[in-house]
């Protein structure tokens, strides 16, 4: 295991920054998931970095009437890895993942 970089504090300060400025915005989008302003087809679609880091747990769970329960269920019966994020998704996964949760599309 290799060790962390050294970074300066302008380096740090610049990161931190970036990493609010993600987690905000994947505040934003799953939040626009939840109150139906995105589809789901919409956001597989996207070609974002903030979606393809998102992990598919986190995206389930965003889906109005998908708790925890339902969306570990989803993912185990589709051979989807807990820690998956939207990258990692193959083809047959997504459209697996679409025509499971078809209310939010």
């Amino acid at each position: 295991m290799t060790a962390l970089p050294t970074l300066t504090p302008e380096q740090r300060a610049a990161a931190l920054q970036k990493a609010a400025r993600v987690r905000r915005e994947r505040s934003e989008l799953l939040g626009e998931l939840k109150s139906r302003q995105r589809s789901l087809p919409d956001i597989l679609r996207s070609t974002s970095d903030v979606v393809a880091r998102t992990k598919v747990r986190q995206l389930l769970e965003a889906i109005p009437g998908v708790g925890k329960v339902r969306a570990a269920q989803a993912m185990e019966e589709l051979a989807i890895p807990e820690g998956r994020r939207v990258q990692g998704l193959g083809p047959r996964q997504r459209e697996s993942l679409l025509e499971r949760f078809p209310g939010a599309a």
